[in-house]
């Protein structure tokens, strides 16, 4: 398991590689615009299967990440502020492509987020959407279409998501 996990972090180059093997990813340009791949994955806390169709008529982040990338701690606390700041209008699914499911309830009660947490066992899901870095989030617009793709996560990129999805409601 910690090798797999080791091989997952050198193959993303410790939350900056690629994600997806050899393919080559569609551009950020080709998938803008397009409906976003639905999925339907249960949150690791319990419930029923979620994915965009769940989530129709709000703004939605899919965001992939990963217990060992450091940026993807960082995004949790900021995306939980904007799902509580948009209160009702929108909604995140971390979608996590770890190796295994250990962790990720830690992961999400050390970084204090609501929001669901999914894991992508076979990181099928992934392959749909695709994600280039760790983190990567993708911005669905209330009609299920992908308005932008954010890789990676730096500091004031709270501020240009919070701008993005204020103009999508």
């Amino acid at each position: 398991m910690v090798a797999a996990l080791g091989a997952l972090a050198a193959t993303l180059g410790a939350c900056g590689g690629s994600l997806g093997g050899g393919a080559q990813a569609p551009s950020n340009a080709e998938r803008v615009g397009a409906q976003a791949p639905d999925f339907s994955l249960a949150p690791v806390d319990g419930g029923a299967p979620i994915g965009p169709a769940s989530f129709t008529g709000k703004v939605l982040i899919v965001d992939f990440w990963a217990t060992w990338c450091a940026p993807c701690r960082q995004s949790f606390p900021v995306y939980q502020k904007l799902v509580d700041k948009f209160d009702g209008k929108l909604a995140v699914i971390g979608v996590s492509v770890d190796e295994g499911a250990d962790g990720i309830a830690k992961f999400k009660s050390d970084t204090g987020v609501k929001f669901p947490l999914v894991w992508d066992q076979g990181q099928a899901v992934a392959g749909a959407y695709k994600p280039g870095t760790m983190p990567t989030s993708f911005v669905i617009d209330r009609s299920g279409i992908v308005h932008s793709i954010h890789e990676g996560f730096r500091k004031g990129d709270e501020a240009t998501l919070e701008q993005e999805i204020q103009s999508l409601l």
